[in-house]
């Protein structure tokens, strides 16, 4: 069973955690893995849906997935889409429903609906990853940027990430807020997200 993670669910140690990076390539390794302790790796899709689920399978607690890409998403009340508050910074926008995003999240429902197909005997909660608003011109890197997220839930008070919950995802009161996976019959919920800047 799937679980939207919530801000004090977010504790190194409360079961075992993986944070993905997750691309979408017919080829490349665009997709960052760690597990654990283990060191970051950087894979292909398929490869990445494999080490997961062979994850999950060995989990005898609770599972902590992040994948950092949108995992819910937003509506006003005319039914258009619309930006949650953490895809703003200053003059700069990173819609859950525009460029990158739309890829990652499309990636996303892939990789999530493996792993709900498997049904693995573990529960897990999924966690929303959210690292953007780089300087500009500054080199990518997946394995950094699972790094990053796992250093943030490691070691919260020692990085620049910070913790956003679901109540706080809303730009107005009248938005409708829901799993990115409704449209494709598995209600995740609205996870908690991990932000690294």
């Amino acid at each position: 069973m799937i679980i939207p993670g919530t801000k004090s669910d977010v504790v190194w140690g409360s079961g075992s955690w993986a944070f993905l990076d997750i691309g979408f390539s017919s080829s490349d390794r665009t997709c960052g893995l760690v597990i654990g302790e283990e060191d970051p790796l950087a894979m292909t899709f398929g490869e990445t849906r494999q080490k997961l689920l062979e994850w999950l399978e060995g989990c005898k607690f609770i599972a902590n997935l992040v994948i950092e890409a949108p995992l819910s998403v937003c509506f006003d009340a005319r039914g258009n889409p619309r930006g949650r508050t953490i895809e703003r910074s200053g003059a700069q926008n990173r819609y859950w429903y525009t460029g990158a995003g739309c890829t990652v999240m499309t990636a996303a429902l892939y990789m999530i609906r493996a792993l709900y197909d498997a049904r693995p005997s573990a529960n897990f909660r999924l966690f929303e990853g959210f690292v953007s608003f780089k300087l500009r011109g500054a080199k990518s890197s997946h394995e950094e940027d699972v790094n990053a997220l796992r250093e943030t839930v490691r070691n919260p008070g020692a990085t620049k990430g910070r913790l956003v919950s679901a109540d706080e995802l809303k730009i107005s009161e009248n938005d409708m807020l829901q799993s990115a996976f409704r449209v494709a019959g598995m209600d995740c919920g609205v996870p908690a997200i991990i932000m690294v800047r």
